[in-house]
């Protein structure tokens, strides 16, 4: 489930060969005795039809755990039914529950419906933030070099 709708939402994001992940990852992923995120699966009429995935990080600056949002998706034919609202709510309760000061994520900035969902929630952009980001073999470049503390 959590894979197909990984790929539903990276074909809605313009990018549908850059999905990587199985459905055996996932699933090994999960049952790992500290599995690196967590998922919501949203269903309706016996089907699934939404998801959130996300993990805890932390904030220096508050000295609390937060909550980043990785992924949200709901399937076309849910949009608009409060299936999204559903999952953000809860989302919000665990992080409080889990004494997180804040959530976080990103939204591209053409998704004008994502944005505008966000907004009508109450959530604020971030200025001033530009998200970085190493991965592929730029990653492991990085990683090979000594480390050169200086003295």
């Amino acid at each position: 489930i959590l894979c197909r709708m990984i790929r539903a939402l990276a074909a809605y994001e313009r990018d549908p060969d850059a999905v990587e992940t199985t459905p055996e990852l996932i699933r090994d992923q999960l049952r790992a005795e500290r599995p690196p995120f967590e998922a919501l699966i949203a269903g309706q009429g016996g089907e699934a039809v939404g998801m959130a995935v996300f993990t805890q990080t932390y904030s220096t600056w508050t000295g609390r755990p937060s909550l980043y949002l990785e992924d949200l998706y709901v399937s076309p034919n849910s949009r608009g039914g409060g299936i999204g609202r559903a999952l953000m709510v809860r989302l919000a309760q665990i992080a409080l529950n889990r004494g997180c000061a804040r959530m976080d994520w990103q939204v591209l900035d053409w998704n004008a419906r994502a944005i505008g969902f966000y907004d009508r929630l109450g959530a604020h952009p971030q200025s001033g933030w530009i998200p970085w980001r190493f991965s592929g073999t730029r990653l492991e470049q990085l990683a090979a070099q000594a480390p050169n503390i200086p003295r």
